[in-house]
C-alpha cells in the first residue's frame, strides 16, 4: 500500500478554486512546456470530459494557458491569464470532446511538430501519458530524461551507463515497446540534475528518435 503523506492531502498551495481542474491544469500546462522545449507560438488544446463539461467554470483553461507561459500553481495572476501580454501573443484555441477511451480530466496539446495527452489524477496530481503515438509516464515529481529509440540489444544499458558514469542516480526506469525491432519509449527518473554533455553523449551513442530531460515541478 503507498503511504499518504500530510503534505499530500493538503498540497498543493494554488490559485483555486479546483485542485483537479485549476491546479492539476496548471502543472499539466508546465509539464507540456517543458517537454515542448521550443518557443511555443501556436497551440490546439482538446478537453475531454469533465475537463470540457466542468472545466471553464474551474479555470482549467486558464490553468493550462498560464503552464504553457511558465506560471506556477500559486500565481493570482492565473486569474486573469488571458489579459496578460504573454498570452495575447500565443495563438491558441480549445476545443471540447467526450471520449470514453480518456481519463476524465485529459487534454491534449497539439503543437505544429508533437502530440501531448495528459490527465489529471486529483489533489494536484498529473501525469503525462503520450507524447505523439509513444506512451510514457511523467509527473512531475522527478527530472525524467525521456528517451524514443530503435529496439535494439543492450541500447537501454549504453544509456543508464552513461547516466552513471556522470554519477547521477536512477530512481526508476520505464519501457513500453511497441513490437520487437521496432521503436521503445523509456522514460528514466533520476535523483539529480544531467548536464548537457552527457545528453550530447547518449544522442551520440543511440541516436534516439526523440530525445527530452524535463526537469521536475517544484510545485
Amino acid at each position: 500500500m503507498n503511504e499518504i503523506s500530510i503534505l499530500d492531502i493538503i498540497s498543493p498551495i494554488m490559485v483555486g478554486p479546483s485542485s483537479s481542474h485549476t491546479a492539476g491544469a496548471v502543472r499539466i500546462g508546465l509539464l507540456a512546456k517543458n517537454i515542448y522545449e521550443k518557443e511555443i507560438k501556436k497551440v490546439k488544446i482538446i478537453l475531454y470530459n469533465s475537463y470540457a463539461k466542468t472545466g471553464p467554470g474551474h479555470g482549467t483553461d486558464k490553468g493550462i494557458i498560464a503552464g504553457l507561459l511558465g506560471y506556477s500553481v500559486d500565481n493570482t495572476i492565473i486569474k486573469d491569464i488571458f489579459k496578460t501580454p504573454e498570452a495575447s501573443k500565443l495563438e491558441y484555441s480549445f476545443e471540447f470532446e467526450e471520449s470514453f477511451t480518456h481519463h476524465p480530466n485529459s487534454v491534449e496539446f497539439i503543437f505544429d511538430d508533437m502530440t501531448i495527452s495528459a490527465k489529471s489524477i486529483g489533489g494536484g496530481e498529473v501525469e503525462v501519458d503520450k507524447i505523439n503515438n509513444f506512451s510514457l509516464s511523467i509527473n512531475g515529481k522527478y527530472n525524467v530524461l525521456v528517451l524514443v529509440v530503435k529496439d535494439e540489444p543492450s541500447i537501454l544499458s549504453k544509456i543508464t551507463n552513461i547516466i552513471q558514469k556522470n554519477n547521477i542516480n536512477i530512481a526508476s526506469i520505464s519501457c513500453d515497446r511497441y513490437a520487437r525491432g521496432k521503436n521503445t519509449s523509456c522514460c528514466i527518473a533520476l535523483d539529480g540534475n544531467i548536464q548537457k554533455t552527457a545528453i550530447e553523449e547518449i544522442k551520440k551513442s543511440v541516436n534516439p528518435c526523440l530525445i527530452r530531460y524535463v526537469q521536475k515541478l517544484e510545485n
